[in-house]
């Protein structure tokens, strides 16, 4: 028998949020965990993996990144990568670095490389570049967008963070997997994608692959042999006229835990497809943290109230000098009646609260 929307729901669910393991192994599994600077009570990669890491704490990936042999990359979004998922993606461009570099760019990686590791504060102290337009339309330092760029080809790696701010050392070579062809890497890293937000509607299939342009622009035209390849070897189910894909061998037959409340970061794989959200649970969620006050509907960092397989509304949580507070909306306009769920949101909250390490909790 077919499956159900019903149990693409609970498989989505149960899929990824798996039995939390330790934090190297949850990020190997994961293959990608996207990062954002907001911290409202905590910043995305700390409001995911504490969903999916024994005893996890805020902060814990910045302080143990170091030993973890992972690194900070552009997957389909900026966020830490698994060694594996970034030697997929690399190299970006040939890395020949002159005897005497001329360029600025080369300057700088020749800068990095013989200091071992460079802040961005000594960079820009050392070459003082001035300021440049960012994405946004504002003023940014233009060391750190020098930096930033270096990076994302190739020459530089975040060796770690200081109180958020990128630290970087210069990168010697990536190791390619093996004999694995270009066509083969493309095709892996559409697996992991799909592994991580499976399962997904045929739309989301293809935007997901779209926004792999960004891991692998030196083999953007590949992307659409990628994206027909994938249809054919994912497994798919067409439910009300729409085709879902996930990956082959697996049955889409689990159920979520029986009366589990979870508070979701709004980049969490379970949440991140938006398209796919709505198709779950019927309604629309939106981020709202850039969305003007008098327009916000569900407020600055809602985060989705998930219950069982159910999302049934969304918290914004504070962490004001100590004072935890949690205000909550819901989609019907009233908590749910069944007893359960009150009792296993307040243990969610419980648990939120010795994740920020709030004190006299």
């Amino acid at each position: 028998m077919p499956p159900t929307l019903s149990d693409l729901r609970a498989f989505a669910v149960t899929r990824s949020l798996f039995r939390p393991a330790t934090l190297k192994t949850a990020i190997e599994k994961l293959g990608f965990v996207q990062a954002d600077p907001i911290r409202a009570p905590a910043r995305a990669q700390d409001l995911i993996l504490r969903q999916r890491v024994r005893d996890y704490r805020s902060g814990d990936l910045e302080r143990r990144y170091a030993g973890l042999g992972v690194e900070e990359d552009v997957f389909v979004n900026y966020g830490f990568v698994s060694k594996a998922v970034h030697a997929l993606m690399h190299p970006r461009q040939k890395l020949l670095l002159p005897a005497a570099p001329r360029s600025r760019a080369h300057k700088l990686v020749a800068f990095v490389r013989d200091r071992g590791e460079a802040h961005p504060r000594d960079v820009d102290a050392h070459f003082s570049h001035g300021t440049v337009t960012n994405y946004w339309g504002g003023s940014s330092n233009a060391t750190t967008h020098l930096l930033e760029h270096l990076h994302y080809r190739g020459w530089l790696r975040v060796v770690r963070r200081e109180r958020g701010i990128r630290v970087y050392s210069f990168r010697d070579s990536v190791t390619a997997p093996g004999d694995l062809p270009v066509r083969g890497r493309v095709d892996a890293l559409v697996d992991v994608a799909v592994s991580l937000y499976a399962p997904v509607p045929a739309l989301s299939l293809s935007y997901l692959i779209a926004r792999l342009r960004y891991a692998v622009p030196q083999w953007r035209p590949l992307l659409m042999g990628a994206l027909a390849r994938a249809r054919a070897r994912l497994a798919r189910e067409q439910i009300d006229g729409i085709d879902w894909y996930w990956p082959a061998g697996e049955e889409p037959r689990a159920s979520a835990e029986p009366s589990n409340v979870r508070l979701l970061a709004p980049f969490d794989p379970v949440v991140w497809d938006r398209r796919r959200f709505e198709l779950f649970w019927g309604w629309p969620y939106r981020f709202e943290a850039y969305t003007p006050l008098a327009k916000r509907k569900f407020g600055y960092y809602a985060l989705p109230i998930l219950w069982r397989d159910r999302v049934v509304g969304w918290a914004n949580l504070q962490n004001a000098d100590g004072a935890f507070q949690a205000a909550f909306g819901y989609v019907d306009a009233k908590v749910p009646r069944d007893r359960s769920f009150r009792r296993e949101l307040q243990a969610e909250l419980d648990r939120f609260e010795g994740f920020l390490e709030i004190s006299g909790t």
